[in-house]
C-alpha cells in the first residue's frame, strides 16, 4: 500500500496517562471510548517515550528527534525552550500544503505561536472547553475543505484529581499496580485518577461523534496519546516502564483500508512524525532520528526495533539518566546517583496523598547502573547489574546505550547543562520546590 492521500490528522495529547486503560488490560479503569477506539482502530502495546518530564517527552514526539538532540533539557515552565529554528511536525506539514492547528494545552515551547501552527487557537486547558472549541472548528467550512493537521492538547489527567465534576471510583476496587504500596491513600488516589480517565473519556466519545456526524471521519486519521506515565511514585519521572510506557492509539479511516490490530512491535514517540509524513507521501527530513512505522500499518516489509532508549535530564532538579529497553532486558544508567535519591519525584506526585508512605526504596541510595529481566520481573524489581551470570547482557545493552549517546550527541557524560532561571508557578499554579 501507498499513502499518498492528503488526509486530515488530529491527534488528542492527554497528561500523565501512561497505559492506565481498559484496553491495556486494566479492568478496573472505565474507558469504554478509549477502548472502542482501541478496538476499531490500531494499538500499540509497547509504545515509549523518548524522555520521561512532559515537555521533553512532547518534543521528541513533535519533532522525532530525541530531547537531548533537539536541545530540550527540561520543563517549559521552569524556563527551558525548545530552540526557535528546530523543525517539528508543524513545520513539515506547513510546507506540505496543510492547515495545521491547536486547540488547548501546549508545552513544548515557552511561547506557544513559536511552534508555528497556523491556527494557534490555544484556550483553556481542560477537556471539556478544549475539546468544545475543537468540536466547534469539526462543523466550519475550513475543516470540510482539509486537508489540516489539528492537534489538542489537554490538562487531563494530570494532578490534582480532586475536580468536583469528576465521578471517583471505589478505592476498594481499583486495582494496585504492583510498583505502589497498596495502603488507603494509594487507593484513594488511584480512585480519583480513574474519576479522571472517565471524565477524559467521555469528552473522547463526544469527539469521536462529532467526526462522524460532520462526516469527517471518512478522510481523518484519529490518534490518541500521552506524553508519559502516570503521576504516581515509581511512574513519571522515571525510567521504569511505568514512568516511559505510554498509550498510542490510531483510529484510521476507513479509506486506508488499515483493519484492527494489535502492534506488539517496540515503537518510540519520535516514530511518530517520520510516520505521519511517510503515511502522506512527504520526504522524511535528516535531522529526524525516528523510524516510520508507516511499512508496519501498510503491510510492508518492516525491520523491528531491536530496542528503544529513552532519557531524563531536569524536571525538578537534574536528575541525568538514560535506558535502553530492548523485548526482554532494560539497562538504566544514572549520572549522578551519588547525588540524586533513588526516586526524585516531582512536587506534583511529593504532595500527593499517594506518595504519603513511600516504598522502602524511594530514598535509597540509588545505583549507578540497573539490569531488569523484564521476562521474569515486568516490575523492575530485582536490579541484576552486578550477577555475573547477565555480565554479557550487560555490557552488550551498556555498549548500546554508549554508542546511542555517541551517535546523537549526547552532552552526557560531561557538565550540567545551565539551567534557566526556574519560574515560580508551575502550569497548574503549584510553586516550584528544590528536590
Amino acid at each position: 500500500m501507498t499513502a499518498k492521500k492528503r488526509i486530515n490528522i488530529l491527534q488528542f495529547i492527554c497528561h500523565d496517562l501512561g497505559r492506565e486503560l481498559g484496553c491495556y488490560g486494566n479492568e478496573a479503569i472505565a474507558s469504554p471510548n478509549i477502548d472502542a477506539l482501541a478496538a476499531r482502530g490500531v494499538l500499540f502495546r509497547q509504545h515509549y517515550a523518548a524522555a520521561t518530564p512532559c515537555s521533553p517527552a512532547r518534543v521528541c514526539q513533535m519533532t522525532g528527534m530525541y530531547c537531548h538532540s533537539a536541545g530540550l533539557m527540561g520543563l517549559t515552565n521552569r524556563g527551558w525552550d525548545t530552540p526557535v529554528e528546530r523543525q517539528t511536525i508543524i513545520d513539515y506539514l506547513n510546507a506540505a500544503g496543510y492547515e495545521t492547528y491547536h486547540f488547548g494545552l501546549q508545552h513544548e515551547r515557552k511561547d506557544g505561536s513559536a511552534n508555528r501552527y497556523k491556527h494557534e487557537l490555544g484556550g483553556p486547558a481542560s477537556v471539556q472547553e478544549a475539546t468544545s472549541r475543537l468540536m466547534e472548528f469539526l462543523s466550519s467550512d475550513a475543516a470540510k475543505a482539509g486537508p489540516w493537521y489539528a492537534n489538542i492538547g489537554t490538562g487531563e489527567v494530570h494532578l490534582p484529581f480532586d475536580r468536583a465534576h469528576y465521578t471517583f471510583a471505589d478505592p476498594e476496587k481499583v486495582k494496585v499496580p504492583p510498583y505502589l504500596p497498596d495502603n488507603a491513600d494509594v487507593r484513594l488516589e488511584l480512585a480519583r485518577f480513574h474519576g479522571a480517565i472517565r471524565f477524559m473519556d467521555d469528552w473522547i466519545g463526544r469527539l469521536v461523534e462529532a467526526l462522524q456526524r460532520t462526516g469527517l471521519a471518512e478522510n481523518t486519521l484519529l490518534i490518541f496519546t500521552t506524553d508519559h506515565g502516570a503521576a504516581f511514585p515509581r511512574a513519571k519521572s522515571t525510567l521504569y516502564d511505568p514512568g516511559i510506557g505510554t498509550a498510542l492509539v490510531m483510529l484510521p479511516p476507513e479509506s486506508m483500508g488499515i483493519g484492527p490490530r494489535v502492534c506488539d512491535e517496540l515503537i518510540s514517540n519520535i516514530d511518530v512524525t517520520p510516520t505521519l509524513l511517510e503515511m502522506i507521501g512527504e520526504e522524511i527530513p535528516a535531522a529526524v532520528q525516528g523510524r516510520s512505522f508507516w511499512p508496519l500499518l501498510a503491510g510492508e516489509k518492516y525491520e523491528r526495533r531491536g530496542e528503544i532508549f529513552s532519557e531524563k535530564n531536569f524536571h525538578d532538579c537534574y536528575d541525568p539518566m538514560r535506558c535502553v529497553r530492548t523485548e526482554r532486558y532494560k539497562y538504566i544508567r544514572s549520572f549522578e546517583h551519588d547525588k540524586v535519591r533513588n526516586m526524585a519525584m516531582p512536587q506534583d506526585i511529593r504532595r500527593s496523598i499517594a506518595s504519603n508512605e513511600l516504598r522502602a526504596d524511594a530514598l535509597a541510595p540509588r545505583p549507578p547502573e540497573e539490569l531488569y529481566d523484564l521476562q521474569t520481573d515486568p516490575a523492575e524489581e530485582n536490579n541484576l547489574a552486578g550477577e555475573a551470570a547477565l555480565k554479557n547482557v550487560r555490557d552488550d545493552l551498556a555498549g548500546r546505550l554508549e554508542r546511542w549517546m555517541r551517535e546523537t550527541n549526547d552532552f552526557l557524560p560531561g557538565p550540567m547543562p545551565t539551567p534557566p532561571p526556574e519560574q515560580p508557578l508551575d502550569p497548574f499554579g503549584v510553586k516550584t520546590e528544590k528536590c
